[in-house]
């Protein structure tokens, strides 16, 4: 069932986001200064690709370095991503198949608000 939903996710929804999260790690690869932001960007693409049987965890130990590039992520591309999240999980929640997807896209939008001190794990 997580592989059907997972092929569904991406030919209605993961495709774009993962374009749009990748978008943002080009251009936060771009100067030197927001290379980590790139990378957080490029590992939470790989997620909105296939996002049914993983889950973001956030590091406890992640310190104010984190919480100072979280800030400036949110400005910078954090609210613009959430706003995705959002727009495409509308037309999921139409559909009856699509309301599992329209949830998972929803789950998203902490990790784009805040991508820096999480991690992407399986659930196995």
């Amino acid at each position: 069932m997580r592989t059907l939903l997972n092929v569904i996710w991406l030919v209605f929804a993961g495709i774009w986001l993962a374009i749009g999260y990748a978008v943002a790690g080009i251009i936060c690869c771009i100067l030197i200064i927001t290379i980590p932001f790139g990378i957080a960007s490029f590992r939470i693409a790989a997620y909105a690709l296939w996002p049914f049987g993983r889950t973001v965890v956030r590091d406890p130990e992640a310190g104010v370095f984190s919480l100072i590039g979280n800030i400036i992520w949110c400005v910078v591309a954090g609210i613009w991503l959430a706003i995705g999240h959002v727009l495409t999980s509308i037309p999921l929640f139409i559909s009856i198949i699509g309301i599992p997807m329209g949830i998972a896209n929803i789950k998203m939008i902490p990790v784009s608000l805040l991508p820096l001190g999480a991690r992407i794990e399986d659930n196995d």
